[in-house]
């Protein structure tokens, strides 16, 4: 059963669409050279990837804890107070954009991550991030959803089962994590050979 479930996960795998995954990696090199902030939200065990996504990109990308330049990560998930205190008064669907509002600034990036892509505070948040000039990326799976047609850039899960999206979800952000290491080091490495200037 566990050797049909791992099947299962590389086959979904191998129907993804690489191509969105690259330009991920492409959009968050570029929010680093140009010091943007990069906002995570979901629910559930999303929340819990929005979580570990934006933990593993600020620290995960470091050479060590007396590194220069730094990305920017936040995740709007992990203040409690802050949104109980929104869904208590105004209602949960408000929760992310309300954070947004006061964090982000035009050219940010927000990460939404929903495996069905219907979750309203996360389309919420979204919209607001769309009108407000910040770069949109949606992690889905099932069919998209409406988070799917709203983002500027979609990955897609291809699977209606929610575990196998969220575990998917989690590989991805292990493999994104390993590429915008790999080549920020490569780039520090240029500068630091005067191959490239900031």
């Amino acid at each position: 059963m566990l050797k049909g479930y791992l099947e299962e996960v590389q086959k979904v795998w191998k129907e993804m669409d690489e191509g969105p995954v690259e330009e991920m990696v492409r959009a968050f090199l570029k929010a680093y050279e140009e010091g943007r902030y990069i906002f995570f939200f979901g629910n559930g065990g999303s929340a819990a990837t929005a979580s570990h996504f934006c933990e593993d990109l600020g620290k995960g990308t470091l050479s060590g804890p007396g590194a220069g330049r730094r990305i920017k990560a936040i995740s709007l998930t992990d203040n409690t107070p802050y949104i109980t205190a929104w869904a208590n008064d105004e209602g949960y669907e408000v929760v992310f954009e309300q954070q947004l509002a006061n964090l982000a600034e035009p050219g940010d990036l927000t990460v939404a991550i929903s495996g069905s892509g219907n979750s309203l505070n996360v389309l919420k948040a979204t919209d607001y991030a769309n009108r407000n000039d910040l770069f949109t990326i949606g992690m889905t799976g099932y069919d998209g959803g409406r988070l799917g047609k709203m983002v500027k850039l979609h990955i897609h899960v291809p699977s209606f089962d929610m575990g196998l999206v969220e575990g998917v979800h989690l590989l991805l952000v292990h493999y994104v994590i390993g590429k915008v290491k790999e080549r920020m080091e490569e780039r520090n490495n240029a500068r630091a050979d005067g191959v490239c200037g900031d």
